[in-house]
């Protein structure tokens, strides 16, 4: 599949991480009508977030499975978080839990904080059922773990759906991979500095894909 294969519209739009670069494009592109649940978490394994999606986000932030880490700052402000890390799908959070309201000790919101992933899940399962034609949008992932990407969606998603995911390394411009995958277009984009020098690509990875609310 190719950029080409990825034009035309959709139902429902979501990132899969593995960083917040894919839902920050997807916003700059206009193309996030709403939160995803991976989108402000590091999911920096494919694998593991194969493992999360086939079992429907089970134990996803369990209690007994959180290790904090330390603290971050918040996605668009200066605002002190605590960092923390999912060591059964291991994903790491870095912006949900805010500093002024939990300690290293004790994570106070933590309830707050799953009704929000709760609601995004349930939005995201949603939409893999009733959606006509969905795209998912993914950074990082190797050939074998994006063939079981294709799989584990081809598994859940009731109708069309499409994924791009992106590459980065020492490449100038968008190169395409040509994967003999049905519903994944894998790319190449350059790794000199991935959170805004390669704006301009994503403008046109995406010019042509359009969401269409249903």
């Amino acid at each position: 599949m190719n950029l080409n294969d990825i034009k035309g519209d959709y139902n429902a739009i979501f990132g899969l991480g593995h960083l917040c670069l894919t839902a920050l494009q997807l916003r700059k592109n206009n193309l996030r009508p709403y939160a995803g649940p991976l989108d402000w978490v590091g999911t920096s394994s494919l694998t593991e977030l194969n493992r999360l999606l086939k079992n429907r986000f089970s134990n996803f932030m369990a209690p007994q499975n959180l290790r904090v880490t330390g603290y971050s700052t918040g996605v668009y402000t200066t605002d002190r978080y605590i960092s923390l890390t999912d060591d059964y799908y291991h994903v790491d959070s870095a912006h949900d839990f805010k500093a002024d309201k939990n300690t290293l000790e004790h994570l106070a919101t933590y309830n707050e904080v799953m009704e929000k992933f709760n609601r995004r899940i349930n939005r995201f399962y949603e939409k893999m059922s009733t959606a006509n034609r969905i795209l998912f949008v993914r950074t990082n992932g190797t050939y074998k773990e994006a063939q079981e990407l294709e799989s584990v969606l081809s598994d859940l998603v009731q109708n069309d759906f499409r994924v791009l995911l992106i590459n980065h390394s020492k490449v100038k411009g968008i190169v395409e991979q040509n994967w003999p995958l049905k519903r994944i277009c894998a790319v190449t984009l350059p790794d000199r500095e991935i959170w805004q020098s390669n704006d301009h690509l994503w403008r046109e990875m995406l010019n042509g894909v359009n969401y269409i609310p249903f």
